[in-house]
This record gives C-alpha cells, sequence and structure tokens, in this order.
C-alpha cells in the first residue's frame, strides 16, 4: 500500500496573531492634546473645542483642557457657553465679564470688571481695554480717549525687522506696528471723533447752514405735536384697517403653469387635451367599431372622397343598338 507524505491540513506551528494592548490613559491623553496643538495652529477651532471634550471626558480636573477650551469658546463667540463652563469661584472673572459685555449685560458687567480691577490692580491692561471700549458703548468719549491714550503709551513699541538687500550693500530696516498698538490706535481714532463732533464739530455744521434758516433757529419755537394722545390709537387703528383694506382688495396673482410639467410641444389652452380614455383597451373604448365598414357591404365600393352626381340619361336611339353604359352584356 502506497501512503501518502503529505498532508493537506495547515502545518500546526503557524504563530497566531496577539491582540492589541489598549492605550494608557497618559499615552491617550498624549494623543489628544498633540492633535490639540496641531488643530489651534491650523485654525480649526471647532474641531479643538471637540478635541477638548475628548480629554474632559477622560480628566474632567484638567486644568489646561478647561482653559483652553474657555480661550475656544471666546474666540468663537460662544459666550454662553463659556458662562456656563466659568464656575463661580471667581478664578476667570475677567473671562466673565467680557463674556457679560459682549452679550449686553452692562451693568452685570461693570460689577464684575470692578472685582477684576480689585484682584488685579488698576493698571492690568486686560481691564482697562475692557473699561474704555465699555466706556466707548456707553457714549462716555472723553474717558475713552483717555485710556486709549493711557493704553497707548504703554504698548509694545514698533517692531523693527532687517531685511537685506544684497551682500555687498548695507541692511534696511522695515518699521511694523505690532498689533495692539495699531488696534489701540483704531479705537482711540473713533472715539476722539465722537468727541470732536460733540465739542466743537456741531459748531461748525451749523456754520455750514444758511443764514436764513440760522437766524429764526433760535427766536422759533419748538415744534408741537400735530396729533394728540387720544388721537393717536384711532390713528394707528385706522392705518392699520386701510392697510387691511388693501391687502384684502388686491388681486390674487395669476399662478403660472410651472413648465417643468407641460410636457414638450403642447401650449396652455392652444392644444388640445389628450383622450381620457387613451388607458383603456381599444375593445374597451366607446368609440370601438364607429365608422367601420364590414366586408360586403359598402355598395358599388367608391373611393374615399367620391360623390354621387345625376346624369341625365340620353333618348335611346333609333337602330337600337347597345347602349355604351355600364351594364352586363346581352348574350
Amino acid at each position: 500500500m502506497s501512503t501518502k507524505t503529505k498532508s493537506s491540513s495547515k502545518p500546526t506551528g503557524a504563530r497566531k496573531s496577539t491582540p492589541k494592548q489598549p492605550l494608557t490613559l497618559a499615552e491617550r491623553l498624549k494623543r489628544l492634546f498633540t492633535s490639540l496643538c496641531a488643530q489651534i495652529d491650523g485654525g480649526h477651532f471647532a474641531n479643538a473645542i471637540k478635541t477638548c471634550d475628548k480629554i474632559l471626558r477622560l480628566e474632567p480636573a484638567d486644568a489646561d483642557a478647561n482653559q483652553t477650551k474657555l480661550f475656544l469658546l471666546l474666540q468663537t463667540e460662544q459666550y454662553d457657553a463659556a458662562l456656563s463652563l466659568i464656575d463661580g469661584s471667581g478664578e476667570h472673572a475677567f473671562e466673565r465679564a467680557y463674556s457679560l459685555y459682549r452679550l449686553q449685560h452692562e451693568e452685570q458687567a461693570k460689577s464684575m470688571l470692578e472685582q477684576v480691577k480689585e484682584q488685579k490692580g488698576d493698571t492690568d491692561r486686560a481691564a482697562v481695554h475692557l473699561e474704555a471700549q465699555m466706556n466707548y458703548r456707553d457714549g462716555s468719549y472723553e474717558q475713552a480717549v483717555e485710556l486709549y491714550n493711557q493704553l497707548l503709551e504703554t504698548a509694545e513699541p514698533v517692531r523693527t525687522f532687517l531685511k537685506s538687500q544684497s551682500i555687498h550693500s548695507s541692511t534696511n530696516e522695515n518699521h511694523q506696528q505690532s498689533e495692539e498698538y495699531s488696534d489701540i490706535l483704531t479705537n482711540l481714532q473713533a472715539a476722539q471723533k465722537h468727541l470732536d463732533f460733540i465739542t466743537t464739530g456741531f459748531l461748525h455744521a451749523l456754520d455750514a447752514l444758511p443764514t436764513s434758516l440760522t437766524s429764526t433757529m433760535e427766536s422759533a419755537p419748538p415744534p408741537t405735536h400735530v396729533q394728540s394722545q387720544s388721537s393717536q390709537p384711532s390713528a394707528a387703528a385706522s392705518g392699520a384697517a386701510v392697510a387691511v383694506a388693501k391687502i384684502s382688495t388686491a388681486p390674487a396673482p395669476e399662478k403660472k403653469v410651472r413648465k417643468s410639467r407641460v410636457p414638450k410641444g403642447v401650449v396652455p389652452g392652444v392644444t388640445p387635451p389628450p383622450d381620457p380614455e387613451r388607458w383603456l383597451k381599444k375593445s374597451e373604448r366607446s368609440t370601438f367599431g364607429q365608422g367601420r365598414r364590414r366586408k360586403g357591404q359598402g355598395g358599388s365600393g367608391a373611393t374615399q372622397g367620391s360623390a354621387s352626381v345625376e346624369v341625365p340619361v340620353p333618348a335611346a336611339p333609333a337602330s337600337g343598338g347597345a347602349s355604351k353604359g355600364k351594364g352586363k352584356k346581352k348574350k
């Protein structure tokens, strides 16, 4: 007997794949923080907030993740979410005051700003910036100008960059303002324009008016209301009634036929409508069998369009010959 030396089964010494070990908490946090830094550098703030949420689910008490998420919420103008993230311990008092200011809660923002000044002093640059913005919004342009001038004096000096033109020539200096300096200068100019108009600008505007108007402006009585308070509701009601009447009497707009539902070559109102029995069999239609001629009927079998014409019969000839008309031949 012959025996098989080779076996079709798999070798018993094959190595089995070992299961992948899960990452530790420290390694997962390290990867998440690496992704967070890359997202912030690339300006992907929405994805960075999601990464912060993942970190906080693993480590809820992580101070860096909470601070970064608060910064991202302020950058993306999500002030309600920023207020809910800030706790009431007073650790983020400036962020709370800024969020309240952007949400136009002026009184609460001012009281919170006072707490920031007590904690960090009156010379804190962030607090001075916020106070100047509040004064500008309230119309206190003189105080806003003073604060912006104070910030401008202590701002970062103008940056200087050295730019070499060639190897043998001397270097050329390129001056560029810092971002804070340009922002303060823009806000200062806006506040100064409002202040100039309040102090002297309106006088120049009055001088530009014609003399016929300016001479009678001071002596003219103040304008009076034409309608009394009792007649104002009736006028408003009449105006509303007129508006309703206009709306009710306005002709309804004609409904246009949608072009997409009209088949090609069909003109609405001109092309006759289709046969309503076109979906039935021909034998089931009401017009089946009408005008149809059966075999063996129809008389002389005239062609289409033929008409019967009466022809006068002539008198029989004297010779008695056969007539030339149609008919059977006599045998």
